[in-house]
């Protein structure tokens, strides 16, 4: 039997402890932030237990209403929005498609569509509260069974490239795919029931991503365009692939944030794709074409810095996968996977290949910054060693192949990785193809990179990309016992107790060789003074009713 669901107005015994360990020395703000608001404990009672007060949530004092703002940005074709493999994508959609709840740069959830949420003591029952007086852009209340309908769609694990499901599994029916029908339960026009088969720590953080935009029940799951029905302050005027995109603020009706949050302030935004060479990016800085970049990388920050603009940079577990597909005939043998990846020195990929601006990684995903990381003993970097290897292998003369996106910073980290295997004796050809190429047969390469976001906890981000069989698994790795372990690993909620379990996933990922991943990125922006409270997120995501500009 579980244990009851928490009043709201409680403070779980849990924040409790982890606020004396903050104040103890012995956790992160950050990481106390994280724990305590994904258990439901809203961010000014979190502010509060380590005696803060939390940053101010409204701008209204100060904020400016009107103006177009022009970011950077490129430009992927729309898709329903669960199977988005791409920031960019729902950074567009965002407009109108709005998320239960937001992940905010101090480690905080905050509830968006949801007013507040409750979990019990093992994380198997979660209580969900929607805020009042939320309406569609077509005048529809937004009510709990909308909600239900989008756990639904989120839980079905026959639509191809959904990774919701993946996030979904401990409410889904295993035989069929779909949603069990005892997983939701609405209990009023505002109030849902989560019920989970097993515990899961990730079902809040889950529902920030950005594949889990809420969308209404008209939506037919083909362009986001055709018919965009939506609960936020925008709505799409223009989408051209590639090219240019706008968004207009509706003001046909009121939104509800703009009593909560403040906003939406501007009147419009518009997104043009200038490519993938950063330099096209400072030159239409310079012309004034646009008038914030989505992201700054290598020596062209120092140039943005030149301009006089503003610079914005969050530390992230963003990072770069090098990873080995192991249904590819040279791959299979985890002795050639780690042979290539001992020839290579993070420390080096990091300072030739992103400028330093990072941390050194450590081939297993989990970031220093997620609650849950347990440190292991250096990696070994021997040439000489790999090169042996892949002889006793079969492999020493054969010409491994490592392909890249065209893109300035990851080209240059492949640059850099293949380098150092020639390095140690090990023939390895460079392919760097441009997007309309590489994202054709991107989860086919047998080795090449891919660009990952950060996730706020460690197990998300191994739930989404290593566990078995799962629509984001590109190096197409199972193991049972690292999916065994990260069963138990996504049913503790407590980070010091699964940090021991932590342990051994993050060795399992190392000791199959599964990829290089070398640093951990910090990412930066770049605005026009005159731009307002765009600073880059963590997460790459675009709150679109923050921004203003201080014409």
């Amino acid at each position: 039997m579980t244990a009851p669901i928490r009043s709201r107005n409680a403070l779980h015994p849990a924040a409790t402890a982890y606020a004396d360990e903050v104040k103890a020395g012995t956790m992160s703000r950050r990481e106390f932030l994280t724990r305590a608001t994904a258990l439901g404990l809203a961010a000014p009672a979190a502010y509060g237990l380590i005696g803060l007060a939390a940053p101010q949530a409204r701008a209204d004092g100060h904020a400016k209403a009107g103006g177009t703002l022009r970011m950077q940005m490129e430009l992927k074709a729309l898709k329903d929005p669960r199977t988005a493999d791409w920031s960019q994508i729902a950074n567009f959609t965002r407009g109108w498609l709005e998320y239960l709840v937001e992940y905010n740069n101090d480690g905080t959830f905050r509830g968006m569509l949801l007013d507040s949420w409750e979990a019990n003591a093992d994380a198997t029952q979660y209580v969900l509260r929607l805020r009042p007086d939320v309406t569609w852009s077509n005048g529809e209340p937004f009510t709990a069974e909308h909600v239900a309908h989008n756990f639904a769609r989120w839980a079905d694990g026959t639509v191809e490239g959904n990774s919701m499901a993946s996030r979904m599994t401990a409410l889904s029916d295993a035989g069929t795919k779909q949603l069990r029908q005892d997983a939701v339960q609405v209990n009023d026009p505002l109030t849902l029931t989560v019920t989970l088969s097993a515990p899961d720590i990730t079902l809040i953080p889950n529902l920030a991503d950005y594949p889990a935009a809420v969308v209404h029940p008209s939506y037919d799951n083909g362009d986001p365009m055709a018919n965009p029905v939506g609960t936020g302050p925008y709505r799409p005027e223009l989408f051209e692939t590639g090219v240019r995109a706008v968004l207009v603020r509706d003001d046909s009706r009121p939104w509800w944030g703009t009593a909560v949050y403040g906003g939406a302030y501007l009147d419009r935004i518009e997104y043009i794709d200038l490519g993938v060479d950063p330099a096209a990016w400072v030159a239409a800085a310079g012309s004034g074409e646009i008038d914030i970049t989505y992201q700054s990388t290598g020596e062209f920050i120092q140039l943005l810095d030149g301009l006089g603009w503003t610079k914005s940079e969050a530390v992230t577990a963003a990072t770069l996968a090098i990873r080995f597909n192991q249904l590819a005939e040279e791959y299979q043998d985890v002795n050639v996977r780690r042979a290539l990846a001992m020839a290579v020195d993070n420390a080096v990929v990091l300072e030739l290949g992103y400028s330093g601006l990072g941390t050194v990684a450590e081939n297993h995903h989990v970031c220093p910054i997620h609650p849950e990381y347990a440190e292991l003993p250096p990696l070994v970097v021997d040439g000489a060693k790999a090169k042996e290897m892949l002889a006793a292998a079969g492999k020493a003369d054969f010409e491994f192949e490592l392909i890249s996106l065209d893109d300035d910073w990851q080209a240059a980290t492949c640059n850099s990785i293949a380098a150092q295997c020639r390095d140690a004796g090990i023939n390895v050809k460079r392919t760097v193809m441009p997007g309309s190429t590489f994202w054709n047969d991107w989860t086919k390469f047998p080795w090449s990179a891919t660009e990952w976001n950060m996730r706020p906890l460690g197990v998300q981000i191994l739930a989404l990309a290593y566990r078995s069989g799962e629509a984001w698994n590109e190096s197409a790795f199972a193991n049972a016992e690292f999916d065994a372990k990260l069963a138990e690993a996504l049913s503790i909620a407590d980070a010091e107790t699964r940090r021991g379990v932590m342990q051994r996933l993050q060795e399992i990922l190392q000791q199959e060789g599964v990829m290089v991943q070398p640093y951990w990125r910090s990412i930066y922006r770049h605005f026009d003074p005159k731009v307002k409270a765009a600073d880059m997120h963590a997460t790459f995501e675009h709150h679109h009713y923050k921004w203003w500009i201080d014409a």
